[in-house]
């Protein structure tokens, strides 16, 4: 898995809310790869998830920390701006603004995040197609495509919620396992 990563390859992680295709984001090219094995266009920026609090300090120029606190690990996604020098192009170019961060409540893809680092992900599907919740669906669709498939827990099926927080208040923009309303 590590070394899958390492040389640029897309590999399959069970999170705690779907299965995810990912790859490290600062290594040449594998995002293009990403991009091209999950058929998602490139103006559909790409998420990245981290191992704890501290990872997202690094990419992060600030982040809700009530919100993380209470909520990572775990199926929460917050969008923040980016902090100076993280130059990944996760689809809308290396200059912007923003960046989605989530800390998965998944033991085992935690500790991958810990080796490796930061990773850029997309639920495990074809764009449009709805998201893989176990590891037999990951290797029928993507076993051909991706340079590894991890072990561990399989997801619980519902995907993360997605909080725009550089808003004003913050701004729902995809409804998931936490109601937005709770938080």
């Amino acid at each position: 898995m590590v070394a899958a990563l390492r040389s640029g390859l897309v590999v399959a992680v069970p999170t705690d809310t779907v299965w995810g295709l990912a790859v490290l984001p600062g290594v040449e090219g594998a995002v293009e790869r990403l991009f091209a094995v999950k058929e998602r266009p490139r103006s559909v920026e790409l998420p990245v998830l981290v191992a704890d609090v501290g990872q997202a300090e690094a990419l992060a120029a600030t982040l809700p920390t009530e919100l993380v606190s209470r909520w990572w690990p775990g199926a929460l996604t917050v969008v923040v701006p980016r902090a100076n020098g993280v130059r990944y192009d996760l689809g809308a170019g290396p200059d912007a603004a923003t960046i989605g961060l989530r800390c998965p409540a998944h033991d085992a893809t935690r500790a991958l995040l810990a080796e490796v680092g930061p990773l850029a992900v997309t639920s495990a599907n074809i764009h449009g197609q709805p998201a893989t919740t176990t590891r037999a669906q990951v290797e029928r669709a993507f076993a051909d495509r991706v340079g590894a498939i991890a072990g561990g827990d399989e997801p619980d099926g519902t995907e993360s919620t997605v909080v725009d927080c550089t808003a004003e208040p913050p701004r729902l923009l995809r409804q998931g396992a936490i109601p937005f309303d709770a938080l």
